[in-house]
């Protein structure tokens, strides 16, 4: 079995303001091994573009990392100085960002941009040995060893992720974050682009986390599924496991309302909106919303039941291993 490379214990980061604390990630803890692909899904609000920041050690003020542990290879990320992270970010954990046409310094040709980074972690080549890395690197997403000589507004939105990409491979990570790296992208390039992104990563046997709203595009891309819902991880397991038999309420919602080619023009939603996180509900975070909601939903926060194959779902209707609770105890469990 494959050991853990990223372990994510009790992160929570908070976001101050003057009416207090905004807890955009609120406990969550999850395992990552190596070679593995773990995807985070959740409506706009979640707190998934938030963990990806945290785990780069990139919140700024007036967010923070409040506690927990982010341990790269036994190393905690959460505990070591801005210089020390600075070599370990690219090299050991790299992010591909949200938007390709932001990221990339629209007056540096391309080839300096993959440079820069191996300059900044100390990697010493001749200028012959470096065009050679670079071409090497665009070659890894399938772009010509040309590009190396344009600028941003040369290349299609297609070109600018897979730079992206090449940017965030460069030092070959051991994990790779990918926020949302084909939101702005047409369907067919999407699919270019995560089929890029595969490969890649299973030639550099890296972990990958691909943060996304799009449960129908991880159901292609990942391996293991954790849905978030308001800074906490409401179920956590295999693909198969949470599209087979879905445990949480909004779990089953989020799949009910992806579109089916037997039912076309018919689109069902999620009712109500994404709680705030500034005032945000008493017991769990879901229960305005939820059809199955009980009174102990109202007034107690659930704890993260996990059953033996490492599946969590955190709801009142199951008890602490991850059993249904019977109908009689959830009755007799409200006041």
């Amino acid at each position: 079995m494959s050991q853990d490379i990223l372990q994510v214990i009790d992160l929570r980061v908070y976001y101050h303001t003057a009416r207090g604390p905004v807890k955009a990630v609120d406990g969550v803890s999850f395992n990552l091994q190596a070679g593995s692909r773990l995807g985070l899904v959740g409506e706009s609000g979640s707190g998934k573009s938030t963990m990806a920041l945290a785990l780069m050690r990139l919140i700024k003020p007036p967010g923070r990392i409040e506690g927990g542990q982010i341990l790269l290879n036994g190393v905690d990320l959460a505990r070591l100085s801005e210089e020390e992270m600075r070599h370990i970010r690219l090299s050991e954990i790299s992010m591909i960002p949200q938007g390709a046409m932001n990221s990339l310094n629209p007056v540096v040709r391309i080839r300096q941009q993959i440079i820069d980074g191996m300059l900044a972690h100390g990697v010493q080549m001749t200028r012959r040995e470096m065009d050679a890395r670079v071409a090497q690197v665009l070659e890894w997403v399938d772009l010509e060893p040309d590009v190396a000589n344009m600028y941003p507004h040369e290349l299609s939105g297609g070109m600018k992720q897979r730079v992206c990409i090449a940017i965030a491979i460069s030092l070959r990570p051991k994990v790779i974050i990918a926020d949302e790296p084909t939101s702005a992208l047409d369907v067919v390039i999407q699919r270019q682009v995560m089929e890029t992104l595969t490969r890649v990563q299973e030639e550099l046997g890296a972990a990958v986390i691909l943060i996304g709203h799009d449960i129908g595009l991880m159901v292609q891309s990942v391996e293991r599924l954790a849905v978030m819902y308001g800074g906490k991880i409401a179920e956590m397991g295999t693909i198969r496991e949470l599209f087979q038999t879905p445990r949480h309420p909004y779990t089953r919602l989020l799949i009910q309302s992806l579109p089916r080619l037997g039912k076309k023009g018919q689109l069902q939603g999620i009712p109500g909106l994404a709680p705030s996180l500034l005032n945000a509900p008493t017991g769990c975070l879901f229960h305005p919303r939820c059809p199955e909601a009980m009174e102990i939903c109202r007034q107690q926060t659930p704890a993260l039941s996990r059953e033996p194959s490492g599946r969590v779902v955190a709801c009142h209707l199951y008890d602490a291993s991850g059993m249904p609770v019977p109908a009689a105890s959830q009755e007799g469990g409200n006041p």
